[in-house]
């Protein structure tokens, strides 16, 4: 399946797959989306997750398949339906759905907060509700059902061992990320690397204004010298974000980095075009202190 969103330009726009579980709508961005395939028969694993259906080899590549009704907590899926498969935090993974209703496209600016009008067990794994044609449908937080079941497909706080003591480090770094666990771990691992001055926000818009604000103010310099901006969030998306900070003859110098489960080689391309100077992927958390030192050198060097 291939996703259909403009690669040229930043224009706070996402396609949404929506799919159903029984007569409830939910979503997924298209830019995660591999392909959709009819239900194919699994090998169960021994001593698994409940909500691991077991693993399947399409093409000769194995897959796992996550039974998400299971992790709605609305009982467990017979056979039939279909698989969506996904690719993030470079995984294939294979989601079991009833049934797909279409793609829309949207913008990050029209997607709500989860509030109370969805189950308590909707609102942990979303991360962000759409009114379409009279219908809301629930986008779900694919990154936190995988990690729930599988905390190693996250952050790799592994790699922050072999850094090594470090001194302490005041360059001012603005950080926009809409998970609140994500933004503390990031918050927490750059501190553990040396970089304390770190501005977060939970998403592009907040962090942009701020970029303003400094900027109106004459303090740019000194309250910006670095961002890190995820790419799928509410209000302002990532890739708004570099558009707009990279258009700025004022803010095009301050290094970009969007760091980002979605950077695969199309997402790539698009963050390349709109001035990113670099793009990780979410477990890289090692890597991406390694580019901060690369590149806060380099903006200090020239």
């Amino acid at each position: 399946m291939e996703s259909k969103i403009l690669l040229e330009n930043g224009t706070n726009e996402l396609e949404v797959l929506e799919f159903r579980i029984d007569d409830h709508c939910y979503g997924i961005n298209v830019a995660k989306i591999k392909e959709i395939i009819t239900f194919q028969e699994v090998t169960p694993v021994p001593n698994a997750h409940p909500s691991i259906e077991g693993i399947f080899m399409p093409r000769d590549t194995m897959i796992t398949a996550i039974d998400l009704r299971n992790c709605l907590q609305r009982g467990v899926s017979e056979a039939g339906g279909l698989f969506i498969i996904t690719n993030f935090n470079k995984l294939d993974i294979a989601f079991h759905v009833d049934s797909v209703v279409g793609i829309h496209r949207v913008s990050w600016a029209d997607i709500i907060k989860p509030n109370a009008t969805i189950s308590k067990a909707e609102e942990s794994i979303s991360t962000g509700i759409i009114k379409y044609e009279g219908r809301l449908i629930i986008i779900l937080d694919f990154e936190k059902i995988v990690s729930d079941i599988n905390p190693n497909t996250g952050l790799n706080m592994d790699q922050l061992q072999q850094i090594g003591p470090r001194p302490r480090n005041e360059v001012p770094i603005v950080l926009a990320e809409d998970s609140q666990l994500l933004n503390k771990l990031i918050v927490d691992s750059l501190s553990k690397a040396g970089y304390d001055n770190v501005k977060h926000f939970e998403n592009g818009k907040l962090a942009y204004d701020y970029i303003m604000d400094c900027k109106a103010k004459g303090t740019l310099h000194e309250n910006v010298q670095c961002i890190i901006t995820d790419i799928e969030m509410p209000i302002m998306d990532g890739h708004r974000l570099t558009k707009m900070v990279k258009t700025d003859d004022e803010t095009k110098g301050i290094p970009l980095i969007i760091f980002s489960s979605l950077v695969n080689e199309e997402m790539r391309r698009k963050g390349e075009s709109l001035g990113a100077d670099r793009q990780l992927s979410k477990p890289e958390i090692g890597n991406l202190v390694a580019v901060i030192d690369e590149l806060v050198n380099n903006a200090a060097a020239g």
